[in-house]
């Protein structure tokens, strides 16, 4: 079953918001790259919450039976990527975050506001 590719943002951006996902950003990208529709990038305090993070939303998008195309970096912990082909999710450590800058690698790209999907 395939979902808008909105409504995988939001249940995606929900369930980073729930481990306590930090910085939280959403790029619209359809008229920036055909990689993706969207791209998620956030940070997690600590190894463990990011495996807590990706885990989150690999569990979302089984519960709305969306196909995961691909997980990378599960094992070393500081960046992990979660394909689900429209929503393209990137979950750093800090340092990693600050290192690679991809906000303003895609700097073209517009922000989505979320604020309605996050728990204030």
């Amino acid at each position: 079953m395939t979902h808008s590719s909105i409504n995988v943002l939001e249940y995606v951006i929900k369930a980073a918001d729930s481990k306590i996902a930090q910085d939280i950003l959403a790029l619209d990208m359809k008229d920036v790259s055909f990689l993706a529709d969207y791209f998620v990038i956030m940070h997690a305090n600590n190894e463990r919450q990011l495996g807590a993070i990706a885990d989150s939303i690999l569990e979302a998008a089984s519960k709305h039976n969306q196909s995961v195309k691909r997980v990378e970096g599960k094992e070393g912990a500081k960046w992990i990527l979660i394909d689900l082909g429209d929503v393209i999710i990137h979950i750093f450590n800090e340092e990693e975050r600050d290192f690679y800058k991809l906000e303003r690698l895609w700097s073209d790209a517009e922000h989505v506001d979320i604020s309605d999907w996050l728990d204030q």
